[in-house]
């Protein structure tokens, strides 16, 4: 049945990003090879499918994060050298993502070697599809998100700093913002010895339960407000990564796993009852006073 479901999830992932390296190659680059949009498409495949096969070997996820991020900062220095260094949105947006993704991918690096190992993977890595999926969807994530930056460059179309500039550049600040503090305040909880084993429900952690997560869906979608202004017919179908980012990390991992894994853990424990019943999903929100 595993089985099956992972097969399955690495076809429709597959079909998804053929579906949007369709759309986001109408009018733009061409090379030899085909579009040069999908052909960015089949690196962020690549890349992931090239580490699975040592990660898989060797029983290991210490390098999965890494390796989106590293796949992030490679498909933005393509994007901006193939501007010529001289579209200023490109620039921004490309900036904005090697910014991100140097730090993120830096930051969860650590945290799994520091730690051992990531949970998450404890019983995926020995089931080849599963782990497989998994890798696959992570280059599914990192084609979608980016397709609106792809083509944006894609389109040649040179378009000055606009009042979506601004506006997009400062939902991403605020987003970026938001997901920064919020692993600094969980890894601080984490690194004080009287907090083994215990569950952090303070700072912006008692206005959210994942303020990491809605951190980094808002600073995606001021990714897609800086875009929009360029992009034009099929193109706008790539305006998806915002809701794709909400949808894997509410619905397929993310918010979803840790949900379950902190009910099995802590589940029976009154504390963790109530900050369920006070605290926000996803959303930051004052604390519900009669929880």
């Amino acid at each position: 049945m595993k089985k099956s479901i992972s097969l399955t999830g690495i076809i429709v992932a597959l079909m998804i990003a053929g579906l949007i390296g369709w759309a986001g190659s109408q009018g733009g680059s061409q090379t030899s090879w085909g579009p040069l949009f999908l052909l960015c498409g089949l690196i962020a495949f690549t890349v992931q499918w090239a580490f699975f096969v040592p990660a898989f070997i060797y029983q290991t996820e210490h390098y999965f994060d890494l390796t989106g991020s590293l796949t992030y900062i490679t498909l933005s220095l393509i994007v901006i050298v193939a501007s010529g260094f001289s579209e200023p949105r490109t620039l921004l947006i490309g900036t904005l993502v090697i910014i991100w993704a140097g730090r993120l991918g830096s930051f969860l690096f650590k945290r799994v070697k520091t730690a051992g190992q990531d949970t998450r993977f404890r019983s995926i890595k020995p089931d080849f599809l599963q782990f497989l999926m998994t890798w696959t969807l992570q280059g599914l994530w990192v084609f979608i998100t980016f397709a609106a930056v792809l083509a944006v460059i894609f389109l040649r179309q040179e378009a000055a700093y606009d009042i979506f500039a601004m506006v997009g550049a400062g939902v991403w600040i605020a987003g970026f913002g938001f997901e920064v503090l919020s692993d600094r305040q969980k890894t601080a909880f984490r690194q004080d010895e009287n907090n083994r084993g215990r569950f952090i429900s303070t700072g912006v952690w008692s206005w959210s339960r994942h303020p990491n997560y809605f951190g980094e869906i808002v600073l995606w979608v001021g990714i897609a407000i800086i875009a929009f202004p360029v992009l034009e017919g099929w193109q706008l179908a790539t305006l998806i990564s915002p809701i794709f980012v909400v949808v894997l990390l509410t619905k397929i991992s993310g918010v979803r796993m840790l949900e379950n894994q902190g009910r099995k853990r802590w589940g029976e424990d009154p504390d963790y009852q109530a900050y369920l019943a006070r605290t926000s999903v996803l959303v930051p929100l004052p604390p519900k006073s009669n929880a």
